[in-house]
């Protein structure tokens, strides 16, 4: 059985706080979390409902014996404490809209060569559905899984949109919510790695396949049907 991964100060602060935080709003449900590989480089593709979703998540990887790099805003950077904790811990800032937004992407690229796990939400930001589906992705995350040989697992998570609705700002820790994350099977990618040209209509069409393996993820968590692709 492999180790859990040594993630230094930082990350053991981040775990003494998120621990016990995520633990008092809501129980915590892990659904083929064995799926997630307990060693080597990895790219976790999630759905994003809610603001609390990167700590809630972390807890999820940590508990998996990783330890996650995720993309997050540069202004994270500047938050007291928890910039600290963002920068100790090796996560990676993105400076939107600026020349160094491209930076963000070859660190993850790097942070993958050197046998990391990273986490990214295609949708750059929580979903704008009001019904907490999906909503359009950008190609950052395709992007990354076709330079990397490496697994790419779709991961889907609901609750935490019921415990903070990050577009009402309705906070409502109590009573104490159900937060449930399901993994799926690493998204075959083979037969767009290669030689093939990564065209623009190449990587919109890798994005589809990892948005619709989450999405199945999410309607199997939610037992729900997810809305047609052209109400979308």
């Amino acid at each position: 059985m492999a180790r859990r991964e040594k993630g230094g100060f930082w990350v053991g602060l981040a775990a003494a706080l998120f621990y016990p935080a995520t633990a008092l709003v809501a129980k915590r449900v892990y659904l083929d979390a064995a799926k997630i590989p307990r060693e080597g480089p990895a790219l976790l593709v999630m759905n994003h409902v809610s603001h609390l979703d990167p700590v809630v998540d972390a807890v999820f990887v940590h508990r998996c014996k990783r330890v996650p790099r995720f993309l997050g805003k540069e202004s994270l950077t500047r938050m007291p404490i928890f910039g600290k904790i963002f920068t100790g811990s090796g996560q990676i800032p993105v400076s939107r809209g600026s020349a160094a937004a491209g930076d963000s992407l070859k660190a993850a690229h790097q942070a993958l060569r050197d046998g990391k796990l990273v986490v990214v939400y295609p949708e750059g930001t929580i979903t704008k559905r009001e019904d907490g589906w999906l909503d359009k992705p950008f190609t950052g995350a395709a992007r990354m899984a076709l330079e990397n040989d490496i697994p790419v697992i779709p991961v889907a998570r609901w609750g935490t949109n019921h415990v903070f609705n990050g577009y009402t700002k309705k906070f409502t820790p109590f009573p104490r919510k159900t937060i449930t994350h399901l993994v799926g099977d690493p998204i075959d990618l083979s037969a767009y790695r290669g030689g093939r040209t990564r065209s623009a209509t190449l990587l919109r069409e890798v994005t589809g396949l990892i948005m619709d393996d989450i999405t199945k993820l999410l309607a199997e968590i939610r037992q729900e049907q997810p809305p047609a692709k052209d109400e979308d």
